[in-house]
C-alpha cells in the first residue's frame, strides 16, 4: 500500500515538531514572597486600631509560660479568620504608631504604649511579661516557631502585663527587631512613648 502525498507531509510535520525541544522559561524570583502561615502564628501592623499580636493560648497564663510548642496564638483587632482572637477595642489605653528607616535603611513599623491587661482574659495581670518574636527561640526559628509578621521579614513583641505596657516591632532589617534583650523590656527592645503606664 503505497502512502499519499499530503499524508506523508503530515507525518513530516508531526514528526520535525516532535523533535523540536520545548522552549524554556526561566524560573520566576519568589525570594522575596513570604510562606503562607497559620492566621494563628502570624502578627500584623496596619495602623492603630488594625494589628495582630501574639498572646498566650490558655486563659490567664504568664508569657513565659506560654513559651512552648501551641502554648501561643493570634489574637487581632480585627481579626480575618475564625481561628483568631478578638482584642477588645481598650486593650491599648494608649498607643503609639511610628513607621521609619531602621539602621541599615530598611522599613519598619511598630506599635508601642500603654495596655489594659485586665480586657484580655489570656494575660495575667500580674505577670512581669515576655517576648515572642520571629527569630529566636530555639535554633532562631522564632518563638512561636515559624511566625511572621505580615509583609515584613522579622518582628519581636513584647507584653508586659504588671507593668501595663506592651510594644511590638515589624522589621525587613532583622536587625531592627532585636532578639537578645527580651529581659530589659520594651523600653530598651523598642523605644517609643510608655509614659503613664
Amino acid at each position: 500500500m503505497l502512502l499519499t502525498t499530503p499524508f506523508v507531509t503530515l507525518l513530516a510535520v508531526v514528526g520535525s515538531a516532535m523533535a523540536t525541544p520545548l522552549l524554556e522559561v526561566p524560573e520566576a524570583d519568589v525570594s522575596h514572597l513570604q510562606a503562607r502561615v497559620s492566621p494563628t502564628n502570624m502578627v500584623k501592623i496596619t495602623s492603630t486600631t488594625d494589628y495582630c499580636m501574639i498572646v498566650p493560648k490558655n486563659k490567664h497564663t504568664n508569657i513565659g509560660d506560654s513559651e512552648h510548642p501551641g502554648g501561643m496564638t493570634t489574637y487581632c483587632s480585627k481579626p480575618t479568620d475564625s481561628s483568631q482572637g478578638k482584642f477588645a477595642s481598650n486593650f491599648w489605653s494608649k498607643v503609639t504608631l511610628k513607621q521609619a528607616k531602621g539602621k541599615n535603611g530598611k522599613d519598619y513599623i511598630q506599635l508601642t504604649g500603654c495596655i489594659n491587661p485586665s480586657t484580655n482574659d489570656r494575660l495575667n495581670p500580674n505577670d512581669g511579661g515576655g517576648q515572642y518574636d520571629s527569630n529566636g527561640g530555639a535554633g532562631g526559628k522564632g518563638n512561636p516557631q515559624g511566625s511572621q509578621c505580615t509583609g515584613y521579614a522579622s518582628y519581636v513583641e513584647l507584653i508586659e502585663p504588671d507593668s501595663k505596657r506592651a510594644c511590638i516591632r515589624c522589621c525587613q532589617d532583622k536587625a531592627d527587631c532585636p532578639t537578645n534583650k527580651a529581659t530589659q523590656g520594651c523600653a530598651a527592645v523598642i523605644p517609643g512613648n510608655y509614659s503613664g503606664c
